[in-house]
């Protein structure tokens, strides 16, 4: 199906933001569906050294520890989560259900290959969470091809709408990840250091620059050093 055909097929209420989808990703189109074999390895590499990621007072972080219900996965569903993957949509728009729809309908996926996305208020609110099918049904993701297929099978896929190489996530967009973030480490036990952006993720299959260039980890890592 051509891009014009897509288009009409979902109608041209996110026809715009669907086309900025298409031209965009954080790398991961290609992919195929994911296959589960071997076991992780977390070792994590050298964090590579970002340019110009200024000093920025780090956003007003809430301490609460009151959770969204829907982030809470059925109990006889539940997986042992290890680490968390951070990625931008590398679009400029975007919501779960676009992404849903192309990764479906284009890319041949059983549906959206993260298990969250932070809207930027461009298809969702600036800095909503919402939860996808993926995390609902607690099954392998489609967010990173790492060797052995760990990152899919062990890893929770968050995705930022918005294009960091371009410009930066919103305070409401970091304020929801540190907290969300916060949520998935103290219910998995997920550590500091198995939090990664995409291009930081071990034993990637291919290189990529997401979640982009502009991505502020230093002040992300300070607000989840403040939790």
């Amino acid at each position: 199906m051509d891009r014009r055909a897509f288009l009409k097929r979902i109608g041209t209420a996110s026809a715009g933001v669907v086309f900025t989808a298409i031209a965009g990703g954080c790398g991961e189109e290609q992919m195929a569906q994911p296959v589960i074999v071997g076991r992780a390895d977390y070792s994590r590499p050298k964090l590579r050294t970002h340019e110009a990621e200024p000093v920025e007072p780090t956003p007003k972080y809430s301490r609460r520890r009151a959770y969204p219900s829907n982030w809470y996965p059925e109990k006889d569903k539940e997986k042992k989560w290890r680490a968390v993957i951070v990625h931008h949509s590398a679009t400029g728009t975007g919501c779960a259900s676009v992404f849903h729809q192309w990764h479906k309908y284009q890319l041949g996926w059983d549906g959206i290959g993260y298990d969250f996305v932070i809207g930027n208020g461009s298809g969702s609110g600036d800095g909503e969470v919402e939860v996808t099918y993926r995390w609902r049904t607690q099954v392998t993701g489609a967010h990173a091809k790492a060797a052995n297929n760990w990152a899919n099978r062990d890893a929770i896929g968050v995705c930022l709408v918005g294009n960091f190489n371009d410009s930066r996530p919103t305070s409401n967009q970091l304020r929801s990840l540190a907290k969300l973030t916060d949520f998935l480490q103290r219910r998995y036990g997920i550590s500091d250091s198995n939090v990664f952006g995409h291009r930081d993720t071990p034993r990637l299959v291919k290189a990529t620059d997401c979640p982009g260039r502009h991505f502020p980890w230093r002040t992300f890592q300070n607000m989840l050093a403040a939790k």
